[in-house]
């Protein structure tokens, strides 16, 4: 059995041609829209507000994107250590690790 459709191509494409005509009459001349704003206009006056935490994320990428390694401090700490001149103060590596739980607490 075989079954015909009575819609064509034509009818199709005159469905297109009015779609887009649809579109084309929203938008308006030259890309306005209706209010006679350009999309130009509409970009150039979109503000955007970030929330705190938002901010404070944007933040945390910008530090994390930066080198953290200062080359010439380790090459002079190598140096200390190696040469068997770097000291330690036990009592002021436990006196700020301390203060830094504190701090999380």
């Amino acid at each position: 059995m075989k079954i015909s459709n009575n819609l064509g191509a034509d009818s199709k494409l005159s469905n297109l041609d009015k779609a887009k005509s649809k579109s084309d009459d929203n938008l308006g001349a030259l890309g306005k829209n209706k209010q006679g704003t350009s999309s130009a206009d509409i970009n150039s006056a979109a503000k955007v507000n970030l929330s705190e935490s938002a901010q404070r994320m944007n933040k945390a990428k910008a530090i994390a994107s930066e080198p953290s390694i200062n080359d010439a401090k380790v090459e002079r700490l190598q140096k200390l250590i190696d040469g068997g001149e770097y000291k330690i103060d036990a009592s002021a590596v436990a006196d700020r690790l301390v203060d830094e739980h504190l701090l999380m607490s």
